[in-house]
């Protein structure tokens, strides 16, 4: 499956089941957006994450941007301490936690805590947890500050989206532990 197809399948399955969810989503980036955000942090971003930012750029309108969080997204979804990172949070993230060197901590490049050629899409209001793409490879990774990072979590974007439209559908059966819809919304219990 593309990312598209997969992204557009859980799109499809937000808005049958958790339609107060999805009508707060916003629209597309625009490619003069993307092309700016990679001339200031100097990367090019992978395909797969162009083309999911080219349908959603899940940044907060302006006037709801809390000054006092690293990131900012939409709350709820696709869980309850995390959210998708639009391209204004994707940079100012990857700005902080990008290294001169290129990894940190810079005495372990071989297992470093976090590599400049990783681009994060997903985080928690603080920064310190999330999921990322690498540049090198589209692999899915996930770093905990603090914690071993997790390379190679998902083989790409769309294959981690495909699970996330594996977890709706379990939501909407009633087959989640800690999630349900409630008039019209995701509900983390």
């Amino acid at each position: 499956m593309t990312i598209e197809e997969s992204w557009s399948r859980v799109m499809g399955l937000l808005e049958q089941h958790a339609p107060g969810d999805h009508a707060d989503l916003p629209g597309p980036a625009t490619e003069n957006m993307l092309v700016a955000a990679e001339e200031r942090m100097g990367v090019v971003l992978p395909q797969d994450l162009r083309a999911w930012l080219l349908q959603n750029n899940l940044d907060l309108p302006e006037e709801d941007v809390d000054e006092d969080v690293e990131c900012s997204g939409y709350a709820g979804f696709p869980d309850e301490g995390s959210f998708f990172l639009g391209i204004r949070s994707i940079e100012s993230l990857y700005t902080n936690r990008s290294r001169p060197g290129g990894f940190d901590p810079p005495d372990q490049p071989d297992n470093p805590f976090w590599r400049n050629e990783w681009i994060p899409f997903l985080s928690d209001q603080d920064g310190w947890a999330g999921k990322f793409i690498d540049t090198r490879d589209g692999r899915i990774g996930r770093w905990f500050v603090g914690e071993i990072t997790v390379t190679g979590e998902y083989e790409s974007l769309a294959q981690y989206f495909d699970s996330l439209a594996e977890m709706l559908t379990k939501i909407a059966d009633g087959d989640h532990p800690v999630c349900k819809v409630d008039e019209g919304r995701l509900l983390w219990l």
